[in-house]
């Protein structure tokens, strides 16, 4: 009903949002071993990027809390301007800052696919240990041939 209620207002007062999941009662809160926030955004929050990092790690501090973020960068069509203005690397690179305050992960989506993911970084970086582990092996056995 409260979604439902929602109008479109040209602003993304992400504070708000966030105090109102964080410091909501969770009923049986110590039965969850972790929480997690999904955030889901096309812009830089209204507020500055310190303040909120500042916030979010304070508040994900307290328990096992993560804030992950999903940018979507598209082409603002509805002609409502948003309280607070950034170009999409600067945006980017605000929810970096604040994702990492809140020991989460960054997703960077556009229309042409994906510019930035931790995920896909994540196993980029696995895939290259496993590449230059085989190598090493590869090396060691025929090291070893060599000396049988």
């Amino acid at each position: 009903r409260w979604v439902l209620g929602l109008e479109c207002k040209g602003s993304r007062n992400l504070m708000s949002a966030l105090r109102r999941a964080v410091e909501v009662d969770f009923k049986d809160k110590d039965k969850h071993k972790s929480q997690g926030l999904y955030l889901l955004t096309t812009g830089i929050p209204d507020q500055e990027t310190h303040t909120i990092s500042a916030y979010v790690a304070e508040a994900c501090g307290g328990f096992d809390l993560q804030l992950h973020v999903c940018l979507f960068s598209v082409t603002n069509s509805s002609g409502i301007i948003p309280a607070r203005y950034a170009d999409p690397r600067e945006t980017a690179n605000a929810f970096k800052e604040i994702v990492q305050a809140a020991k989460g992960r960054f997703h960077w989506f556009g229309e042409a696919g994906i510019f930035e993911s931790d995920d896909i970084t994540s196993i980029i970086s696995e895939m290259e240990k496993a590449k230059n582990y085989s190598q090493k092996c590869a090396f060691l056995v025929e090291s070893l041939k060599q000396r049988s």
